[in-house]
């Protein structure tokens, strides 16, 4: 027979309302009756009903998460550090992907509203008045979006983009192109500014490419435009056009990084797995899950708090590995 809340009172020499409230509402229990009811709780296995939980608490014990493609492993990997820190709060995940649609992305935050205590948002396609219009329905925290007002966890992309730039010039590249991912998306816009910043502060011409689709086809889809323009590097918005790029390249017989070096971004698994290691920028996406559930968890706990305190930022670093050298002829001592 499963344990019930009658089973852990009677052990623990309480009432049914104590053994709840020590469970659901900890800081309203003395503290050594607390600690007896949570020690007669672990040791008998007992497992609060989500439903009369919901009941004592006013929460669902659900969150949810939004994604625009999971067929992007970095995707993925956010969900694995929101999944872990959730489930470490004792709290389920429902999860769905918007398909890079900013229509989809909205329904699903409406109706995610309805059934959990609040929604992470990864990468939003949505404008700035619509994400807000949203926030009203449920707590919200977004990650890779920044938002006055609104809890966020920023990846330092400006950042990891000029070490790119930096890493290139320091080989000796004076022209390289750009592949740039969707125009209007906030990722897109931090990296191409840390792009231009790296690429000022370091004499090297950037050709601005694009936008493309953030995909293996979208980074195969430059590749042309670049070799065209003669430039010694390519710099892909993320490490899935950039596996696109040398797919192309190999297609073209132009060796890399012989001919040519090329860089991408994220660090997903594929790109130390593939013929020539990819050069990139580890982004902490699951570090980045954690933060986000965190911040969710404080908002549902605390309510609002300072705008300085809902906002986390995370380091990015170079990967270099096989796919970037000195340009053909130029010799690094």
């Amino acid at each position: 027979m499963p344990v019930t809340i009658r089973d852990v009172a009677r052990q623990a020499r309480v009432s049914v309302s104590t053994v709840s409230r020590a469970i659901s509402a900890p800081d309203l229990v003395r503290a050594d009756t607390r600690e007896r009811v949570l020690e007669v709780v672990r040791g008998l296995g007992y497992q609060p009903n989500p439903a009369a939980r919901s009941l004592i608490t006013g929460r669902t014990g659900n969150l949810g998460i939004v994604v625009p493609d999971l067929g992007n492993p970095f995707f993925p990997s956010i969900l694995l550090g929101v999944q872990a820190r959730a489930r470490e709060s004792g709290n389920s995940v429902f999860f769905c992907d918007s398909g890079q649609d900013g229509g989809t992305e909205e329904e699903l935050i409406r109706t995610m509203a309805r059934q959990v205590d609040g929604v992470v948002v990864c990468a939003s396609a949505l404008d700035d008045e619509r994400l807000v219009e949203l926030a009203d329905l449920t707590t919200m925290v977004l990650v890779n979006r920044a938002l006055p007002g609104l809890p966020s966890v920023l990846m330092d992309s400006a950042s990891g983009m000029g070490a790119v730039v930096e890493h290139l010039a320091a080989l000796g590249h004076r022209h390289c192109a750009y592949l740039g991912g969707p125009g209007r998306t906030w990722s897109n816009q931090f990296r191409r500014g840390g792009l231009r910043e790296a690429a000022t502060r370091t004499g090297v011409d950037v050709l601005e490419l694009g936008p493309f689709e953030p995909s293996f086809r979208g980074g195969a889809q430059g590749v042309e435009q670049a070799l065209a323009a003669g430039v010694t590097a390519i710099i892909a918005y993320n490490d899935l056009m950039a596996l696109g790029v040398l797919n192309r390249l190999a297609q073209l017989d132009v060796a890399v990084p012989e001919r040519i070096s090329v860089t991408g971004f994220d660090d997903i698994l594929y790109a130390a797995m593939c013929g020539r290691p990819l050069t990139t920028v580890t982004m902490p996406a699951e570090a980045a899950g954690r933060a986000a559930v965190e911040l969710l968890l404080d908002q549902l706990d605390n309510g609002t708090t300072a705008v300085e305190s809902k906002r986390k930022e995370l380091p990015t670093t170079l990967v270099i590995r096989a796919t970037t050298a000195p340009p053909a002829g130029l010799a690094i001592s």
